[in-house]
């Protein structure tokens, strides 16, 4: 029952993120994170925010309710698989660059989030947890080439912000490790998981209550609210499987 009710609370906070980017897409008719930037090949550039905010509105009220999930879930993973592969493409244009890499991250964690809704069986598990992990790697890397910009995001009250851009980087890829190659995937994504939602809780959360929030704020409070719920939302899809780390231990131990 408590499973059941974190599913479900999870699922209603990734659609509400789904939601909220589209209203975001929609007033300031911009594309961020997981959506941008577009290449420039792309054609109707202008009208882009617009059909992705429908889309997002549409995709995330219908991930609300039972009836409409699978057919909303479908449709969002296709969109998602769409805009990844341009997201791959605006990175290999400039493959020196950990920004664009971050960016296909973004995207990667929401593909494996809506990929669970898709295929919530084991098979399903497995590609959302690779997806997943892989999603990580630029993550932490990022920590580690954009040190000082990180560092400065890091709260006021914490002392050595260097060195806590540095373990969460290295966490990140602790973690994207972990999911990848199977060991612990559990521990790990349940961990990856409370470190995005402690970014966004202790970065971006006091930022717009400050009331000094501006676009670029807003715009990244709602990727990584969308990033806190995906992640929630994989997190407790890879709980029902089994612990390899139990398993591991389990089996060293004496036969009696």
């Amino acid at each position: 029952m408590i499973a059941s009710a974190t599913a479900a609370t999870a699922r209603v906070a990734f659609a509400a993120s789904m939601i909220a980017y589209g209203v975001h897409a929609l007033v300031t008719r911009e594309l961020a994170g997981i959506w941008g930037p577009v290449p420039k090949f792309v054609p109707a550039q202008a009208a882009l925010p617009w059909l992705v905010g429908v889309v997002m509105l549409a995709c995330g009220a219908g991930l609300l309710w039972r009836r409409t999930t699978p057919l909303a879930a479908r449709v969002l993973l296709a969109w998602l698989l769409l805009w990844l592969v341009l997201r791959l493409a605006e990175a290999a244009m400039a493959p020196g660059v950990a920004g664009y890499w971050s960016g296909v991250g973004e995207t990667l964690v929401v593909v494996a989030a809506a990929w669970t809704l898709v295929a919530p069986g084991d098979r399903g598990r497995l590609v959302a947890r690779v997806l997943y992990g892989l999603a990580l790697i630029p993550f932490g890397l990022a920590h580690f080439v954009y040190l000082k910009e990180t560092a400065s995001l890091v709260p006021a009250w914490l002392p050595s912000p260097r060195a806590w851009a540095m373990f969460t980087g290295g966490a990140y890829i602790a973690a994207a490790a972990a999911m990848l190659t199977g060991v612990c995937a559990r521990l790990a994504a349940m961990l990856a998981a409370v470190q995005i939602a402690g970014f966004t809780a202790l970065v971006w959360l006091p930022i717009l209550a400050s009331g000094k929030a501006d676009a670029s704020a807003w715009s990244e409070s709602v990727i990584s609210l969308a990033l806190t719920a995906a992640a929630c939302v994989i997190a407790e899809v890879l709980c029902q499987a089994p612990s390899q780390c139990e398993s591991a231990s389990s089996s060293s131990r004496p036969v009696a």
